[in-house]
């Protein structure tokens, strides 16, 4: 049975989040980004990465599993790549500061490529692809985590669903906006169905014995399985050696986890790459092809009842929609948000 759903005002969840976060120890700045992106993945309606984390997130930053003030340093930069130390602050701001960092070198070299190790969970990689697109160029963001996931036929989880995020502006319009994790859905997914009291699909996650279940309480105790089968390991591959391998960090099952090691830094690793395509077109031929790519696909012939979706499309749709109406939140999550807060005497309101 589906459990009740609270609808909450935009402004009313960032103000609780960003006093949360700045209560837990992180800068004033810094909690106001934390916090918008939570909020703002809500507004995608990617919930699967929105206020449901908060209460992790906050947790860690009292038992000294994410810094709350790190400082992010660049190790070593040679022409257009960068390599930086996240000192294990918040994956959000670690992750801003080296896409921040590849989007400079991109504006001297055309691209830029900046790839940080000793970080945390860094929520949707499409936040910081999206950061390059604001700023008129290709963004490439992308994550090694935990492990997480199965290999075809493996008993027990081998690698991280490793996601990665793909942004290209468009003059004039939203960008296209590509972002996915290599499993068949985020495990975020998992903790929404556990909190709305719902089954998921067999072919969503695993239990602890590697058998398919509906229980979404036993796949997140289990593992994830990659979308596409073996393509999907595969692309979990790649990004593993973009990543980790890349930046010098901790790879495959020497990353932690939020919930097997909740006091433990996560080790993680991200690579963000900015592209700035007008160093090798000019910005009336860029705007025309990109505007040619739109239309033609929007003239795709479709069977009676589709319509092709643009990437991006429907995140653009979900935040005018929570925008106007409010963003739904499970019961459940507000119950645990209200608990994590009372000692703190704040309280969300709704």
């Amino acid at each position: 049975m589906e459990r009740e759903i609270t609808v909450v005002a935009e402004d009313k969840l960032f103000a609780f989040c960003s006093t949360m976060l700045r209560m837990a120890g992180m800068p004033d700045a810094d909690a106001s980004y934390a916090a918008h992106c939570l909020v703002q993945t809500n507004l995608w309606g990617t919930d699967s990465h929105g206020v449901i984390r908060l209460p992790s997130y906050i947790k860690r930053l009292q038992n000294g599993a994410i810094n709350p003030k790190p400082t992010v340093k660049v190790l070593r930069e040679v022409g257009a790549v960068a390599r930086l130390h996240g000192d294990d602050g918040h994956g959000y701001i670690v992750a801003h500061k080296a896409m921040a960092k590849a989007i400079s070198l991109a504006m001297v070299h055309g691209l830029g490529l900046a790839t940080v190790r000793n970080s945390n969970h860094f929520g949707a990689a499409g936040l910081f692809a999206r950061e390059a697109a604001e700023k008129n160029m290709i963004g490439i963001a992308m994550s090694n985590v935990y492990a997480n996931m199965v290999a075809p036929g493996s008993r027990h989880a081998v690698i991280g669903n490793n996601p990665i995020a793909f942004a290209v502006p468009i003059p004039g319009m939203r960008p296209f906006v590509l972002d996915f994790c290599l499993s068949k859905v985020a495990l975020g997914k998992l903790l929404v169905a556990k909190d709305k009291g719902e089954k998921i699909p067999l072919d969503w996650a695993v239990d602890e014995d590697g058998n398919p279940t509906d229980d979404p309480e036993k796949g997140i105790a289990g593992a994830m399985l990659p979308m596409a089968g073996h393509k999907g390991y595969g692309l979990a591959l790649v990004v593993e050696m973009f990543t980790g391998m890349f930046s010098g960090g901790a790879i495959l099952d020497a990353i932690k986890g939020m919930v097997a090691n909740p006091d433990e830094p996560g080790e993680t690793s991200h690579t963000m790459i900015a592209i700035n395509p007008l160093t090798i077109m000019d910005e009336d031929e860029w705007e025309a092809r990109t505007h040619a790519l739109h239309a033609k696909l929007k003239e795709t012939p479709m069977l009676a009842g589709h319509t092709i979706v643009f990437p991006g499309e429907p995140e653009d749709a979900a935040e005018i929609q929570r925008r106007r109406s409010g963003i739904p939140v499970p019961a459940a999550t507000i119950a645990t948000l209200n608990a994590l807060a009372e000692p703190f005497g704040v309280r969300l309101e709704i």
